[in-house]
This record gives structure tokens, C-alpha cells and sequence, in this order.
């Protein structure tokens, strides 16, 4: 592919004022350097041109994360965006606000503190890298036990459901603990309390669940889980434990759900993760994970180093990492506060009901998520004989809308649901005008002939 040309300074004046001419006239090398440079406001130019054949972020209703942020944190993030994280002997505030956070977090799910007491945990790059930790102190608290008590400990095993986002199966492939999944049903498409606990062996090292499913936003019920694991350990002398992913719920359920016991009032729930970047409502790039006390994080798996300027501790996967979104966190906390977070989790719910409520006057869907969850829709067609939920997403998209379909995991495969994913940033106006282009895309399939929509890639 040839270079870009760039018209020289001796070139007519009048040729300059065209678009092309101004930046480049032929096309630049895609999988290579060029060999010469070019200017900023071309290399600019030549890069938003392209993005601007990507999605809308704000109509992307497929996503948890965050799309829109208030102009002084976007200010914030970017006056910190050269920031090192992990040089806290010279950014030391950036460490003290990922402290309060931690702290701020720990409360919130009622770790069990005394006054002046931290609480155990850490800023990540995302709910991935968090969940990655947890499993790894419980499978390092397990592998001590069973070493202590001269017992085999190489294979470890959790109990998750079929539901798990797919972070779950990469821990359990890239650090080899076995994943026990409880199946689904149709009708039913969390983790059963009752069948996970009945998979529980000598061998598993946690059962990890849900708040806030990916697929339905459906919150797993923690407490039966509990109190069903509290009767089975103390009939079989283990200690098996919890883990909470709640990614998309943790933010939430605190505002929304005070009375729900999911979080550290349950006793063997030693560990906790949550997505900033999705309703912590902080952009792409920012997670958190708790622990009920230092006893359930082990110390071998705490680093020591002092070759960035004086001791610290880290417990990371990854070392380098940006400041901006652990300050933006921090803003969203002390801006919005209870009331401000209580304030949009309402709204998003609210809006949510607005186009679960239309969807439903359509006459032509069937909602599978309940309404005490994440703020979502997740529903499917009641007759898919002439046309399906995969056409209907891809038709959504000629009006700018982004919708999943997708199928269910096993033994549930035979479902298909589409799903919006109600954000900050989603109005009341947007609901309202997605379940107009519903109807309209409904209608355009319908005088299809018969066959033609029902096919699964449209």
C-alpha cells in the first residue's frame, strides 16, 4: 500500500482547501510503519475519520460500562492520565485515594471494621482482574489447609453456575482449579443454592455467586446459599467459603436493596468484587476486590518491593497501570454520595420499567428478567417461526441501536434472548424511542416473506 503524499509548500494555494489534499491523498500502510512522518493534525484527522465508523458508545446498550461521565471528572482523568499508579512513593495522594476508596467500598458492603480499622483490598483494571485475586486466595488458603493437615491438595476445585462470565473459566483454565457449574433451565437462569451446594466436595476452595447475571441481571440468592453451606460444613467439618461477584449488582443492590443480605453480613462471604466501570459509573478500565478481613487474603501471595523509591505492597496481576480512573472513582464517591448513587440507580431503574412495560404492549415478547436486579431487559420472541432474535438485533442497528442476542448456556441452550443494558446516560427519551424502532423493525419483518427473517445470522 502506497504512502501518504502530502502537498508540498509550493503547491497551489487553492488545492489546499480541499479536504483530502489537507491531510493525505492516498492511503497510508495498515500493518507496517510508514517510513516517513506526517503531520499531528493529519495523523488526527486520519484516525477520527476512520473511528467514526465504530459504534455510538451511548446507544451500545449491549454494555455494563460506563459511556458518560461528568465534564470535571473527564477533566480530572485527563490531567492525571500520566500518572503511573504504581509509583506510590511519588504519587502518593493517588495511593491515599485508592485507600479511601477501598475503605469507602469495604463499608459500604459491611465489612466488619472497628472505628479507625482499613479494610483489605485493591484497585484493578476490572472485575476480571479482581475475580482472578479472590480465586487465588482461596485457592492458596485451601492448598495451606489441606498442606497442614498433610492431605492431597493438587485438585482444587469452585462450584459456579452455568452463568458465570467467561473471567471465571479463564481463572479456573489459567490456574488450574476445576469448575463445577450448575446447570440452568429454561425459566430459571441462575445458579440453583441447593445443587451448588450439593456439588461441594473436600476439594472446593469457594462457591462463587452472582449478583447481577450477565445474561438476565438476575441477583443469585446469597443468603439460601449461606445458610445451606453453614448446615453442610458443619455436618462435614469443612470451611468452604464465598465469593460475590457483583460486577454489575454491588453498586447497585446498596441503594436499591438495603434489606438484601448478599454482602458481609453473611458470614462465609470472605470476598467481594465490583466493576467501577460499570455502575460505580467510572469509564472502561477500573474494578475493586474486598476481603472480610486480612486472615482470608494469605500473605505469600503479598509482594514487597522498594526499587520505585521506598517499600510497598502490591497484589496485582499486571504492575503498570493508569491513575485516571482510580481518581475518577474517587470523585464519583464523594460527588454523588448515597443519595447522588441512590438518585441514579433509581432513574435507571425507572427507565427501565418504561421499556420493559413497552416491549411488553408490543405484544410480541416474552420478558425473562425480573424486575429485582440489575436495571436490564433481557426478553425474546414469542414466535420466532417467521423471524428471529438475531434478525431483530441486526435490523436495530440501520437506527444506531447496539442489542445482543445470544443464546443461553447449557441446559438451556435452546433460548434465545435479546438484552438492554439501562445506563446513566440512558433517558427517558432513548426508552421511549428504542421501543418505537422496535415496532418499526417488528412491522418490516412481518411483510417479509415467510422464512426469510427466521434464519440465525439473519
Amino acid at each position: 500500500m502506497g504512502l501518504s503524499k502530502l502537498i508540498s509548500s509550493d503547491s497551489d494555494s487553492s488545492i489546499h482547501s480541499t479536504f483530502a489534499s489537507r491531510y493525505v491523498r492516498t492511503s497510508l500502510p495498515r500493518f507496517e510503519m510508514p517510513k516517513n512522518s506526517i503531520p499531528k493534525d493529519a495523523a488526527y484527522q486520519i484516525i477520527k475519520d476512520e473511528l467514526m465508523l465504530d459504534g455510538n458508545p451511548r446507544l451500545n446498550l449491549a454494555s455494563f460500562v460506563t459511556t458518560w461521565m461528568e465534564p470535571e471528572c473527564d477533566k480530572l482523568m485527563i490531567e492525571s492520565i500520566n500518572k503511573n499508579y504504581v509509583d506510590m512513593a511519588e504519587y502518593p495522594i493517588t495511593t491515599e485515594l485508592q485507600n479511601r476508596c477501598v475503605n469507602m467500598i469495604a463499608r459500604l458492603f459491611h465489612a466488619p471494621l472497628g472505628d479507625g480499622e482499613a479494610g483489605v483490598g485493591v484497585g484493578t483494571v476490572g472485575s476480571s482482574e479482581a475475580i482472578m485475586l479472590a480465586g487465588l486466595a482461596f485457592k492458596r488458603q485451601w492448598q495451606n489447609k489441606r498442606k497442614a493437615q498433610g492431605l492431597p491438595y493438587d485438585k482444587p476445585n469452585m462450584v459456579t453456575g452455568a452463568n458465570v462470565q467467561v473471567c471465571w473459566e479463564k481463572f479456573a483454565r489459567y490456574f488450574e482449579v476445576e469448575l463445577k457449574e450448575v446447570k440452568l433451565k429454561e425459566g430459571y437462569y441462575v445458579m440453583d443454592p441447593e445443587k451448588a451446594v450439593e456439588m461441594v466436595d473436600e476439594n472446593t476452595i469457594c462457591v462463587a455467586a452472582i449478583l447481577g447475571s450477565t445474561l438476565t441481571g438476575e441477583f443469585e440468592d446469597v443468603k439460601l446459599l449461606n445458610d445451606l453451606l453453614l448446615e453442610k460444613n458443619k455436618q462435614t467439618g469443612w470451611e468452604t467459603s464465598i465469593h460475590v461477584d457483583a460486577a454489575s449488582g454491588g453498586f447497585i443492590a446498596p441503594f436499591l436493596y438495603p434489606e438484601l443480605e448478599w454482602d458481609f453480613r453473611l458470614p462465609l462471604v470472605k470476598s467481594i468484587n465490583v466493576s467501577g466501570h460499570k455502575y460505580g459509573l467510572v469509564y472502561a478500565g477500573i474494578g475493586w476486590v474486598v476481603w472480610r478481613n486480612k486472615s482470608d487474603l494469605p500473605d505469600e501471595l503479598i509482594f514487597n518491593i522498594n526499587y520505585l523509591g521506598a517499600d510497598q505492597h502490591t497484589f496485582t496481576l499486571n504492575f503498570s497501570k493508569g491513575s485516571s480512573q482510580v481518581i475518577a472513582q474517587y470523585y464519583q464517591l464523594i460527588r454523588l454520595g448515597f443519595e447522588g448513587y441512590r438518585n441514579v440507580m433509581d432513574n435507571c431503574r425507572e427507565n427501565m420499567m418504561v421499556l420493559r412495560q413497552g416491549l411488553e404492549e408490543t405484544g410480541c415478547f416474552n420478558i425473562v428478567s425480573k424486575e429485582i436486579g440489575v436495571s436490564l431487559v433481557a426478553f425474546s420472541l414469542k414466535d420466532n417461526s417467521r423471524h428471529n432474535e438475531f434478525k431483530v438485533a441486526e435490523m436495530l442497528r440501520r437506527f444506531g441501536w447496539i442489542i445482543p442476542a445470544y443464546t443461553m448456556p447449557a441446559d438451556a441452550e435452546h433460548v434465545t434472548v435479546l438484552r438492554v443494558v439501562i445506563r446513566e446516560d440512558f433517558s427517558r427519551t432513548l426508552a421511549e424511542r428504542l421501543v418505537l424502532d422496535f415496532k418499526k423493525v417488528l412491522h418490516e419483518l412481518d411483510l417479509l416473506p415467510a422464512g426469510e427473517g427466521s434464519s440465525k445470522n439473519g
